[in-house]
């Protein structure tokens, strides 16, 4: 049976009228709402990658001088998975107060739980100064950002999705969805003109110049703060309050996680199968890519030259993101990620075996390409996992099942990677990635099409 991409169309007969000062205010909102939710994501999501830019350039000299260099470089990566542990743990707490009390103040906390902790890690003081304590405090920053990104996506999914017109649902739902591209290329600008600025290799970059875009993340915080508080209430929500009171059941229900469990299980761990591959896609790309561009096995590249191609790539994750959004609303969710997925199984196997080719060209192409092809899954599910949770634990289950995903794909996968590369070359980086899509294919064509009834929930 075919697909169905939007809710069902509205009975044959004259549009009901809508006042102009209506019709106007609605759009503004609209508008309001995708600045809202693309900034607030943006905003996360650049905090959270400039971590891993660091944790790759830096925080192995900084915070870890005693292991030596490759010890170094994985305790400072493994730092990055500490994140993906929390992660779930801020979706199952955000998604609670989220379900209960509503999208926006929940999201609110989320942007300053990790606008606080950024700032903080960029003036924590190094290991040569207080010892043991630097990369405790990190990692204990670290396990904040997680819990703050584990409850930010699913929320501002939802404020985009449930503000969303029925038939436009997939293009709004791209605009959080934008907010890894955007944030990816500013932390990558921001390092690249601390670089520029004060030399890539000298004291003063180790001393203070990594801190700079930490301590940036104070102006985004102030910016997202702003904007996220302009917007109100989704309708989506208000609406089920409204009817619960009206039926004089409690108001906010009380254990949103329960009826999740109880009711729609099993989307949540297939659509934590669905996440893994983009989750490995990206986490490979921004943070086991940029040690490797930079290395002596690797191509050998400048910092600059590598953070430059994280722009350029960041470009081609954007567009497939958008274009891919846009023709979900035509062809459906579902299908156009397990076109996504079909792609990117055969497509990963031969980028890693041009990359082994260790020209900037060939590693340029391939960031390029892992980002392209992870943009076009990645696109349509803004708009999919909201489509499938029913309204009453519908902030729990889309944040828990994405958050599942960065477990494996996200925490794992950039660790395996680098050991795989070191025994058996690069190559085996890209088996590793395709045999993770091909997981994430078989979890999204086991899932069953969003049904009308938590489609028409959304409008």
């Amino acid at each position: 049976m075919a697909e169905r991409a939007s809710a069902p169309p509205h009975p044959p007969g004259p549009e009901p009228r809508v006042d102009e000062p209506d019709r106007h205010e609605s759009s503004r909102q609209l508008r309001r709402v995708a600045v809202a939710s693309c900034a607030g994501t943006t905003i996360e999501f650049y905090d959270f990658f400039i971590y891993g830019t660091a944790a790759a350039l830096v925080f192995p000299t900084v915070f870890f001088p005693a292991l030596g260099d490759s010890a170094a470089t994985v305790a400072s990566l493994a730092t990055l998975g500490v994140a993906f542990v929390a992660r779930p743990v801020g979706a199952v707490v955000c998604g609670h107060f989220g379900d209960r009390f509503g999208r926006k103040n929940t999201l609110v906390a989320t942007l300053l739980l990790m606008g606080v902790a950024t700032v903080l890690i960029g003036l924590l003081p190094a290991a040569a100064t207080i010892g043991v304590g630097a990369p405790i405090a990190l990692t204990v920053l670290r396990f904040a950002q997680g819990v703050a990104v584990g409850g930010e996506w699913a929320g501002a999914t939802l404020l985009a999705a449930e503000y969303a017109p029925p038939a436009k649902r997939g293009l709004y739902a791209i605009f959080p969805q934008l907010g890894p591209a955007i944030g990816l290329a500013m932390a990558s600008a921001t390092f690249l003109a601390v670089d520029v600025a004060v030399g890539p290799s000298s004291p003063a970059f180790l001393d203070y110049g990594w801190r700079i875009p930490f301590l940036c993340s104070a102006a985004l915080l102030a910016v997202g703060l702003y904007v996220r508080l302009s917007v109100a209430e989704t309708p989506a929500f208000r609406k089920l309050l409204a009817e619960r009171e009206a039926r004089g059941e409690a108001v906010p229900a009380t254990v949103p996680l329960r009826a999740l469990m109880r009711a729609q299980w099993r989307e949540v761990l297939l659509g934590g199968g669905l996440l893994t591959v983009l989750f490995a896609l990206f986490y490979v790309a921004t943070a086991y890519m940029t040690a490797y561009g930079t290395s002596d096995a690797g191509p050998d590249l400048s910092k600059a030259t590598v953070l430059g191609l994280g722009i350029v790539a960041s470009a081609a994750l954007a567009i497939t993101t958008v274009a891919a959004g846009i023709l979900s609303d035509r062809y459906g969710r579902r299908r156009t990620i397990l076109v996504g997925y079909a792609l990117t199984v055969p497509g990963v196997v031969l980028l890693f075996a041009w990359v082994t080719g260790l020209s900037g060209v060939a590693f340029g192409a391939a960031l390029a390409g892992m980002l392209g092809l992870y943009g076009i899954a990645y696109g349509p599910v803004g708009a999919y996992l909201p489509e499938l949770f029913a309204i009453e634990y519908r902030y729990s289950g889309a944040g828990i099942a994405y958050n599942l995903g960065g477990i494996l794909g996200g925490a794992i996968a950039p660790l395996v990677a680098a050991a795989l590369a070191a025994a058996h070359g690069p190559m085996a980086v890209g088996v590793l990635l395709a045999g993770l899509a091909l997981l994430s294919l078989l979890s999204t064509a086991a899932l069953r099409p969003a049904t009308a009834v938590a489609r028409e929930q959304l409008s």
